[in-house]
């Protein structure tokens, strides 16, 4: 059996999560000049790849110490009850979003917004369609990353088992579901024909390295993550990750991009997690852990501490997310599609997203008073980012 050191608390993951929590309000509103200040438009991977891995390396920290403390059971008890939390979560968010949606296309006689946010089903066959979403088998748009970690979860127990007593074994276990999963093109069914969108097949890979990073994986990759070498060839493919992106928008750059060269990467699958947006996210890591150390002044100062409270209710703030990206996806269509409007309502968003995340906080701290409220509060937010 491997040691098992506890991991320490890393500040950098409550501010990377809730910057990941921003970058999605904003990628979900299509019209959004803001949206291009977020990680899809300067490389192969986004937003969604730094939340599962983040998820991941926090379902590590949390419930690690748990099954060495109390075993196995406990430890398993402990995060079917998270998975529990999330699927309410995600029931509950459904019905309000798809009661959202269903109502902005009636009141403003606008089917568009029905079938762009993929509940035209719904509308036509509720009975199915609500059934289907109780089996997490339908989805609208926007609502698909919750429904994978759920899935990821249901597994954690039997991961975090063979992680605390074969890390490298768990590690290649995660590895070859990956690749039979791409070479049979295995998938989840979805509703009412298809694959999921995201493919918790191959998701579970960034999932599973986050959470060997947490318990292993960091600390002894720590002199690898520092060699410059390294970092070197991480840089240099951000860099050809970047040049590719920008070619996209840029139809003359294309032009540069070699035609064997364009044949052996493109398509760049997302729902498939392709193995160049894996690549991209660890060179990501590398340069990031390399440069940002966790006593980073930024995290002390008061611009980062929204961010932080944002990646620390995690749930909730999502949830959230996808409500406010759908009302500006409205305000941007119905109203005004401005420059000065996709501004004003991606900053009242996030606004409104900070303001939630810290009243809720707030609500931690008096509802532990008295003698250790502090270390309660920690406890909580430990299981909220979970």
């Amino acid at each position: 059996m491997t040691a098992w050191v506890k991991p320490a608390r890393d500040e950098r993951l409550d501010f990377f999560r809730g910057l990941a929590l921003w970058f999605i309000f904003l990628d979900h509103m299509p019209i959004n000049i803001v949206n291009w200040f977020t990680l899809r438009n300067y490389g192969f991977s986004d937003a969604a790849e730094l939340f599962v891995f983040i998820s991941g390396y926090t379902a590590a920290f949390v419930f690690g110490p748990v099954m060495v403390e109390r075993g196995f059971v406990v430890a398993a008890a402990r995060i079917l009850k998270r998975v529990w939390q999330l699927y309410v979560a995600h029931i509950f968010l459904f019905i309000i979003f798809v009661a959202e949606i269903a109502h902005v296309a009636h009141t403003f006689a606008n089917p568009l917004f029905a079938e762009e946010m993929n509940i035209l089903e719904f509308l036509q066959q509720p009975h199915e369609t609500l059934f289907q979403a109780i089996l997490l088998k339908f989805k609208p748009s926007n609502m698909d990353i919750l429904p994978v970690y759920i899935v990821l979860l249901i597994g954690f127990p039997a991961v975090l088992y063979l992680l605390r007593r074969a890390p490298t074994t768990a590690l290649m276990g995660s590895a070859a579901l990956y690749a039979l999963s791409h070479a049979f093109s295995w998938n989840l069914p979805a509703y009412p024909s298809g694959d999921w969108v995201i493919n918790p097949l191959c998701w579970q890979l960034i999932f599973v390295f986050g959470a060997w990073c947490a318990l292993y994986g960091a600390e002894r990759m720590a002199n690898v993550v520092r060699s410059p070498v390294v970092v070197g060839i991480a840089t240099a493919y951000l860099l050809f990750a970047f040049a590719i992106v920008i070619s996209w928008y840029v139809p003359s750059l294309g032009l540069y991009v070699p035609g064997p060269l364009a044949d052996l990467i493109y398509p760049i699958d997302k729902s498939n997690l392709d193995v160049l947006r894996f690549m991209h996210f660890v060179a990501l890591a590398i340069v990031t852990v390399r440069f940002v150390p966790r006593d980073w002044g930024v995290l002390k100062s008061p611009l980062a501490r929204p961010v932080i409270l944002c990646g620390e209710n995690s749930l909730e703030i999502f949830c959230l997310g996808v409500f406010l990206s759908f009302i500006g996806h409205f305000f941007l269509v119905e109203i005004s599609g401005s420059i000065a409007m996709q501004v004003l309502i991606s900053a009242l968003g996030i606004a409104l997203m900070s303001a939630t995340a810290a009243l809720m906080t707030w609500y931690k701290v008096t509802e532990g008073r008295g003698t250790g409220a502090r270390h309660r509060l920690d406890a909580d937010i430990a299981g909220g980012a979970a």
